[in-house]
């Protein structure tokens, strides 16, 4: 069985709002960049904010490719004073950010009796601070601006079910800990213009769940006979959500978990 549909381009890609311009933490590849893509291709300049060393020539990329702005910034988003840089430098670029899209994450299988304080450390780093801190940054910059802004955290399904087979307590606390982070702060934003919602992906091909796909067909073929649509869905999908949430379709939209998951956590 193949991924639902194909990667194709088959959506109209409307813009955003004229003159929007967006930042997306995890750009570099997977679910991030599929997101910076997507609104890339609505007319957004975009800042890639990434780890990996070869974000720039991404940003390249994706710049010839959809023909707007993109730049692309390597930063730890574990380290706020990096983070905060990083935007800066982004601003400088491409001018004062109006969206953020948090989709850096890591994974992993941990067995809870043997979860090590440092590997549950180094997971909630990343995947809850590593989105507060964007966030702060972002919030911050939108308040000091007289501005508006949007922020759509990438959370997951995890954080309201148990993955399984596979065991993954110390990320799905983290994804639960963003979304929980998600309600909280939209409360707290709104009041000054800072809009925040949430999209929660299900089982999504991405360069991590390929891997499972190549090495363990058995966990595969758990997850696929628990999803009703059938399959895993694309990163397309998820950044079809966050598009939506970050434009102004959406303006009334608020601490708000859209869920994108074939229907998984209906069952």
């Amino acid at each position: 069985m193949g991924v639902l549909g194909d990667a194709g381009d088959d959506h109209d890609h409307r813009p955003l709002a004229v003159g929007v311009s967006a930042v997306v933490t995890g750009g570099g590849r997977g679910i991030g960049l599929a997101c910076a893509r997507r609104l890339a291709q609505g007319g957004a300049p975009v800042a890639l904010l990434d780890l990996l060393p070869d974000v720039a020539a991404t940003a390249a990329a994706l710049a010839r490719e959809c023909g707007v702005p993109v730049s692309g910034h390597v930063v730890d988003i574990t380290d706020a004073d990096a983070v905060t840089a990083a935007l800066a430098d982004a601003e400088r670029v491409l001018g004062p950010a109006d969206v953020l899209v948090t989709a850096a994450g890591i994974a992993g299988n941990d067995d809870a009796l043997d979860l090590t304080r440092a590997r549950l450390d180094a997971v909630m780093a990343v995947n809850l601070t590593g989105t507060l801190l964007p966030a702060q940054a972002f919030a911050r910059s939108v308040r000091d601006g007289g501005r508006t802004g949007t922020v759509v955290m990438v959370g997951s399904i995890s954080g309201r079910i148990v993955n399984v087979p596979q065991r993954q307590g110390a990320y799905n606390a983290s994804k639960a800990a963003v979304e929980s982070l998600m309600r909280s702060v939209a409360l707290e934003w709104i009041p000054f213009g800072v809009r925040v919602n949430a999209v929660s992906p299900g089982y999504v091909l991405t360069d991590m769940t390929r891997h499972d796909v190549e090495h363990d067909p058995e966990r595969v073929a758990v997850w696929r006979s628990r999803i009703p649509a059938g399959d895993l869905g694309r990163p397309e999908d998820v950044a079809e959500a966050v598009a939506f949430l970050a434009g102004p379709a959406s303006r009334y939209v608020v601490g708000q978990t859209l869920v994108v998951d074939g229907g998984y956590t209906i069952l």
